[in-house]
């Protein structure tokens, strides 16, 4: 039971990350540095809750927050998602590696679903700020990353305080992906319609 928990945890971890990766693993990192749900001391990853990181982590979130136009765009967001990538697999790496010897897969499971967390936003994300831009409201649209920041936050402590919450954020993700593959068809299919 402890091991499907720790899993659960890395795993929202992950998702969590793959929204927004600094600031829910700047928490993730803070919660651990406290021994508050999870504790990466005594681990391979323990260096995920050291000061440095944490600051590294601190000035990462800055950066992406002043350079946030940049972000927006192709190479930049691509940047972006692969650091969600990477440490969503540290992430879930570590989580199971804070009670169990055996944390290698969770390296392949965090980067999976962060991949999955970050190619879902991404779509939802252009297709409400395409919405906001074409409506003419500049200020909703700016106020997106934000909102992303905000879910990864919630996702990230709810998985830490209480794992099993992660089914939750797994859930939404497989349906947010369900319902863009089914929009986007739908639209090709009208396009067809049209020839």
């Amino acid at each position: 039971m402890k091991l499907a928990l720790d899993i659960l945890q890395g795993l929202g971890l992950a998702s969590a990350v793959g929204l927004r990766p600094f600031l829910p693993a700047l928490l993730a990192g803070a919660l651990a540095s406290g021994n508050l749900g999870v504790d990466f001391h005594g681990t391979q990853f323990a260096f995920l809750e050291s000061p440095w990181w944490l600051l590294a982590l601190a000035a990462a979130l800055v950066a992406s927050v002043l350079l946030r136009r940049v972000l927006e765009s192709g190479p930049g967001e691509a940047a972006l998602s692969g650091l969600g990538i990477g440490l969503g697999a540290l992430l879930c790496a570590a989580s199971i590696d804070d009670r169990h010897g055996t944390w290698w897969y969770g390296l392949i499971l965090g980067a999976l679903l962060a991949l999955l967390a970050s190619s879902v936003s991404r779509q939802l994300f252009a297709r409400v700020r395409a919405r906001f831009t074409s409506a003419g409201d500049a200020a909703a649209a700016a106020a997106l990353p934000f909102y992303a920041e905000a879910a990864g936050v919630v996702i990230a402590g709810a998985s830490v305080l209480f794992p099993p919450l992660a089914i939750l954020a797994i859930g939404f993700l497989l349906a947010l992906l369900v319902t863009g593959r089914r929009r986007a068809g739908q639209k090709y299919a009208g396009l067809r319609i049209l020839r």
